[in-house]
């Protein structure tokens, strides 16, 4: 996979794709691993960046809390320290988990795989860190 438009086919083929834009595809995941719990949802925002006026990456970004609601130094060391894939930057008034890849030579399991674990962070950590499911 080494296109954008490929990417895009992909991700609308896979996932629940709630808004197509050309250069960005916003999707929703859901999350519920007891039958008995309610379902969560996470949106995911996967982006086409150009760097440098040539070349492409891909980035995912999912909102979990906003700035103003959460202790962010705290935010930062928990995320240092759970997080595998990611990192955590403020972009309005929200923080983001997010997360690029360059496009070229991307094979699948090197998107799918780091949009599992941002998504499911950024899950974890909005439940953690507000109780609510927001995002």
């Amino acid at each position: 996979m080494t296109t954008w438009r490929d990417l895009a086919t992909f991700i609308r083929q896979q996932y629940k794709v709630i808004r197509d834009e050309p250069d960005e595809l916003r999707i929703r995941v859901r999350f519920q691993s007891d039958p008995e719990e309610e379902e969560r949802t996470q949106i995911v925002v996967i982006a086409r960046e150009v760097l440098d006026r040539r070349d492409e990456w891909i980035q995912i970004a999912t909102p979990f809390a906003r700035v103003d609601e959460v202790d962010v130094v705290g935010v930062l060391a928990e995320v240092g320290h759970t997080t595998v894939v990611g990192g955590v930057v403020v972009m309005g008034e929200y923080l983001v988990l997010r997360h690029s890849l360059p496009l070229a030579n991307l094979d699948i399991n090197e998107f799918v795989d780091p949009l599992a674990l941002v998504t499911s962070s950024a899950e974890l950590l909005e439940e953690q860190l507000t109780g609510r499911d927001d995002y």
